[in-house]
């Protein structure tokens, strides 16, 4: 579905993606895991459209994406959840999740992807009208998710979306990220916390200083000790 090749990407003259490449099969749930500064979300970020590749290819579908316009990625069947959810927080739940359906396809959809994500996160049917700031940190974070899927995506892109939540929120959260996997949606991870994403993922790589240094299956990976002592926090 995804495949990437020989990705570099920089800030100015500071590289911080080197010769990177990966594939994201359809229907797989996979992360990308690594220590602070690795690149991860640098690397989403280029996937979704965010930012501008200096070289290499990013192939979606059989179609070379590298150089689209940033709304093109979402169009092509992307959607990201960036870190932090940056949702517009005097905004209402329902506004910020109506935004995510703005392409002609997933606003003539907009009343059936909305009871959707409604039924994934059920929290969120008392709260549509409330601003998106007066909500809790995991309701937030569900709200990114679910606005991220009003566009109908084929392949959703997560940056970190446990960060600062608490363990039984991040328990829920990872379930729910499980359940539209199931639904058929193709699932690329960024994720510091090493564990919930082993244990969610299908396969993992691991990014160091803008380099993949391993790929595999969690249990392959965390059976080799030097990958887990160094990368994985065992």
């Amino acid at each position: 579905m995804l495949e990437v090749h020989a990705l570099e990407v920089a800030y100015g003259a500071a590289r911080a993606l080197w010769g990177v490449s990966l594939s994201v099969h359809a229907g797989e749930l996979l992360c990308v895991v690594g220590p602070n500064g690795a690149g991860k979300t640098t690397l989403i970020n280029t996937l979704a459209g965010m930012l501008r590749a200096r070289g290499g290819r990013i192939d979606f579908e059989g179609r070379d994406i590298t150089r689209l316009a940033p709304h093109r990625f979402c169009e092509a069947g992307i959607a990201l959840v960036p870190e932090g959810r940056r949702l517009f927080t005097g905004m209402s739940v329902l506004e910020n999740l109506e935004l995510g359906s703005y392409l002609p396809g997933p606003k003539a959809r907009r009343r059936e992807t909305l009871a959707q994500v409604l039924e994934l996160f059920p929290a969120l049917r008392q709260k549509l009208a409330s601003p998106a700031g007066e909500l809790s940190g995991g309701q937030q974070q569900m709200v990114a998710i679910a606005r991220a899927l009003m566009a109908r995506p084929r392949l959703l892109l997560l940056d970190e979306p446990s960060l600062g939540l608490s363990p039984l929120i991040v328990h829920d959260l990872f379930a729910a990220i499980r359940r539209i996997n199931a639904s058929g949606v193709s699932v690329l991870l960024v994720e510091q916390n090493v564990a919930m994403a082993m244990e969610v993922s299908q396969r993992a790589y691991v990014l160091e200083e803008g380099r993949m240094v391993a790929e595999g299956t969690p249990q392959a990976l965390l059976a080799q000790p030097e990958i887990a002592r160094a990368y994985l926090g065992v």
